[in-house]
């Protein structure tokens, strides 16, 4: 059951429009598809070194006691409400993307692991959701692993399908504006619904 909750709520959360979407459009804007997967296998492995850094982190400090596990999953869980409201309160908005100049696919790579790798939100994220759906009496960082590169494969998989679809996503309409619309909010009470159910679950998630 934990299990298939943390996926629904990690594929909901991949298709919600966002800043890295947009970023790997406008680099298929720039410099083609071969430079948008660049910069998708980029940010991919920028995720992964977020998800290696979280599990090595977590695992010590989960593995210290209850009590420190039981403050990370409520601070996580806090976190979740916080970012679903947040979401649920955004002002409507198209996607922007952002203009850049075509740099060749092993610049895209390199540049998508630095933004990915750079991006604090990114980290808080994993540190947040990851704790939620493990089970401390089995070993740690094979489960944090495992939860956070399952995140990371959908994020890419929905950036890939972005660059491939890139024409389709730049023109705008009232059609694309109200999808984006309705998987923001989707997203927002995922997030909201996961972090309070979470919140008043027991030590055993």
């Amino acid at each position: 059951m934990s299990f298939l909750a943390f996926v629904l709520a990690a594929v909901v959360l991949a298709i919600t429009p966002g800043p890295g979407i947009a970023y790997v459009v406008a680099r298929t804007v720039a410099g083609g598809r071969a430079e948008g997967l660049a910069s998708c296998f980029g940010t991919g492995i920028g995720g992964m070194l977020h998800v290696f850094a979280a599990a090595l982190g977590l695992s010590l400090i989960i593995a210290q006691s209850a009590v420190a596990y039981n403050l990370v999953k409520y601070l996580g869980a806090a976190y979740l409400v916080h970012m679903g409201i947040r979401l649920l309160l955004r002002k409507d908005q198209a996607l922007t993307v952002e203009p850049v100049t075509s740099q060749g696919t092993r610049r895209s790579l390199y540049e998508g692991i630095v933004v990915e790798t750079l991006n604090v939100k990114t980290a808080l994220f994993f540190l947040a959701f990851l704790p939620q759906f493990v089970s401390p009496g089995k070993p740690l960082v094979p489960q944090l692993m495992t939860l956070g590169s399952i995140c990371v494969i959908l994020n890419t998989m929905v950036d890939v399908i972005a660059v491939f679809a890139a024409d389709r996503l730049l023109k705008s309409g009232a059609a694309r504006a109200a999808r984006a619309r309705l998987l923001t909010r989707v997203s927002g009470v995922t997030m909201l619904g996961l972090g309070a159910f979470l919140s008043l679950a027991g030590r055993e998630v």
